[in-house]
């Protein structure tokens, strides 16, 4: 991070985004303390919050600024790390209770603790050692606080803080808007940890989440002056005018299409990010964690400007199912398709951009390789 590497990382269009970039944050900072209206531009588009933050650490920590961006990780892996031990145990114990209606030739599919204990290592060591997390912890880009947010947020709801999960979930859907469907999981698991009591099981994380919400967007309003924030942050989010090349499918397909159609396919783009919450709730009811974590993925490939940063969040949780590994038929194919892409990508854009030996074609093509291989691995 000391290196200048890290400046060239920062750049990188698949992990700095309009949404997250931390050289955003400084220019909106910047503006902030001259005077100027900050949401008037086409600079900033994080929340009012994220520049008070913004500011206070770049006026009082800037020269330890890599070292909080590093701690954040490391918090964020202990959370992760946290969450797998209280799932193991849940499975383990679902385990226990349904035994009995075990046919006697499957115990060599039963868990145990002690493989379950390694999952536990593994969610950590994915993600403090994945590609995306440390490019994206390098580049000193807003999806460190991000995930750190969402792994307090699954924290809370496998440990069953359903008050602490409202208002996780709140403040990071204040943040980024998609994470909302979060909720979703969250009120189902404690629905079922607290069968006796359903009314409260749904209330408290609902009126958690509304209030707070509510509390950020009003403290929000008296920061910035006025609600020009919401056109300049979640306008920005669901209206994706900025068409600067991601690993996401919004830019190539705008950027080509005739304007008045622009509407329509925005609506069919943004709804694909919250279509599968029904389907999927429905079909993974049983398992919240996991239906938690399938959303992750899902807002990942189809957010408009989605990063490196919001894939390894998911990618680090996948090891909690590694007793599942055997019975996946297309691992091999995704890793490899991962792996490709990760290579690709840089090399294409710089093709295109830089050498204009290329187009965007070739560029979509591999964003377009990445994401389907995320939706092969969700």
């Amino acid at each position: 991070m000391n290196t200048p590497w890290a400046e060239c990382i920062a750049k990188r269009v698949e992990l700095s985004t309009p949404l997250n970039s931390w050289k955003r944050v400084e220019e909106g900072v910047f503006l902030h303390s001259q005077g100027i209206a900050v949401y008037s531009g086409g600079v900033f588009h994080e929340t009012p919050f994220c520049l008070l933050f913004g500011g206070f650490l770049i006026r009082s920590w800037q020269s330890y600024l890599h070292l909080i961006f590093v701690g954040c990780d490391l918090l964020t892996a202990a959370l992760l790390a946290s969450v797998a031990s209280s799932y193991s145990r849940q499975l383990l114990e679902q385990q226990k209770n349904a035994v009995s209606q075990f046919a006697s030739d499957a115990s060599h599919l039963l868990l145990t603790s002690s493989a379950l204990g390694t999952g536990v290592v593994y969610v950590a060591a994915a993600y403090l050692f994945c590609p995306y997390t440390i490019a994206s912890c390098v580049a000193q880009t807003t999806s460190v606080f991000a995930n750190l947010i969402i792994a307090a947020a699954f924290a809370s709801m496998v440990k069953g803080y359903p008050v602490i999960f409202g208002t996780l979930v709140a403040l990071v859907a204040y943040q980024s808007f998609y994470p909302v469907c979060l909720m979703v999981p969250g009120i189902l698991f404690f629905m079922q940890n607290d069968s006796h009591n359903l009314k409260a099981a749904l209330l408290k994380p609902l009126l958690s989440f509304l209030v707070s919400l509510g509390l950020l967007m009003v403290i929000s309003a008296e920061v910035a002056g006025g609600w020009e924030f919401l056109e300049a942050t979640y306008g920005f989010i669901l209206a994706a005018p900025d068409l600067t090349p991601n690993i996401g499918l919004f830019w190539y397909f705008f950027t080509e299409m005739f304007e008045h159609f622009r509407l329509f396919f925005l609506a069919t783009f943004q709804i694909n990010a919250f279509v599968y919450v029904l389907p999927l709730a429905i079909r993974l009811r049983k398992d919240p964690v996991l239906l938690a974590t399938a959303l992750l993925a899902f807002t990942a490939v189809f957010r408009s400007y989605p990063a490196l940063g919001d894939v390894g969040i998911y990618l680090s949780l996948l090891p909690m199912w590694k007793h599942l590994y055997p019975f996946m038929r297309q691992t091999f194919i995704v890793g490899c398709m991962f792996v490709a892409t990760s290579v690709l990508g840089p090399i294409m854009y710089n093709l295109w951009i830089f050498s204009g030996s290329a187009n965007a074609n070739f560029y979509f093509a591999v964003t377009l390789a990445f994401n389907t291989a995320q939706v092969m691995q969700g």
